[in-house]
């Protein structure tokens, strides 16, 4: 029997039950995702088919039914893993709504939550996230729409209630607290002035040897730590956080030539070309939904 293929298709929406986060229905075959990173908790449920991606040094496949969580700023790759593609649902959650969950969690201050390289598999959680994401995506298009007189309001508290029981196992079950890798405490100095250069003005153009200058390395020595330390070379790393800082503006009803422009991008079809990469749509697409 011949599997049919899922085709392209992603949808961005928001809600207001779940602040700062962007959350995601999608369906992929051809697109491939190119190392990224997310500045907030990646948290998909596969609904169909299956996904492969690297991830931490290692190749992993996330079938249906599983949850393949990725922490914030960790660089990943995804791509099909059968033949007919996969569909999955997700949820980018900020990093302080689900810090401050584990905290409540637990009664106390707690560390960031940081998840395990390995898929979770998790069949009764993924029904709960399942669930939530469909709860919260039927409620943002009901405030899409106007009611019908005597129409049936939402139950915000229901969709609520979905949503604290559904990340509140994820994190009661899966969270850990994170590990600095070894040996890294010497170098991380240099890598954090490496990235705020990098970081404080997105359109000045800069060269390696300006880092190495900031940090008191060779060139290829500061290229080296930087990229073991992220996992992406410097500008590529620039390249992501372009993307990062481009989607408020976007939200804010500024033009995708305007924003490729304030991103430091050499012209449209280039933020373009990079935005879909990272986010499986153009960026139009993306502020339309």
């Amino acid at each position: 029997m011949t599997l049919s293929r899922f085709r392209d298709f992603a949808r961005y929406w928001r809600t207001p039950l779940l602040p700062g986060a962007d959350l995601l229905t999608a369906e992929y075959h051809d697109h491939t995702f190119t190392p990224h990173w997310h500045e907030a908790y990646t948290i998909p449920v596969i609904e169909d088919g299956a996904e492969c991606y690297r991830y931490r040094g290692a190749q992993h496949v996330a079938e249906a039914g599983s949850v393949p969580v990725i922490n914030p700023g960790e660089l990943h790759t995804g791509s099909r893993a059968v033949d007919e593609g996969w569909r999955y649902r997700v949820m980018y959650v900020p990093v302080d709504y689900l810090h401050t969950l584990a905290g409540e969690i637990a009664g106390r201050a707690e560390p960031l939550p940081w998840f395990d390289a390995e898929v979770i598999r998790d069949p009764d959680l993924a029904r709960r996230l399942s669930r939530t994401h469909r709860l919260l995506e039927a409620d943002a298009d009901r405030r899409r729409t106007v009611l019908a007189p005597g129409a049936t309001q939402p139950d915000l508290l229901a969709v609520e209630d979905a949503l604290l029981d559904a990340l509140s196992t994820l994190l009661t079950r899966h969270a850990r607290t994170r590990e600095a890798p070894i040996g890294s405490a010497a170098n991380e100095p240099r890598v954090e002035i490496m990235k705020a250069l990098l970081a404080a003005d997105l359109t000045t153009p800069l060269r390696v040897a300006d880092l190495a200058q900031a940090v008191g390395l060779s060139p290829f020595h500061a290229t080296r730590l930087f990229t073991q330390a992220t996992g992406l070379p410097p500008h590529a790393w620039r390249t992501q956080l372009r993307l990062q800082r481009a989607l408020g503006p976007l939200r804010a009803g500024a033009s995708v030539a305007e924003v490729a422009a304030a991103s430091g991008f050499t012209d449209q079809s280039h933020f373009t070309r990079h935005f879909r990469r990272m986010f499986g749509v153009p960026p139009g697409r993306w502020q339309a939904s």
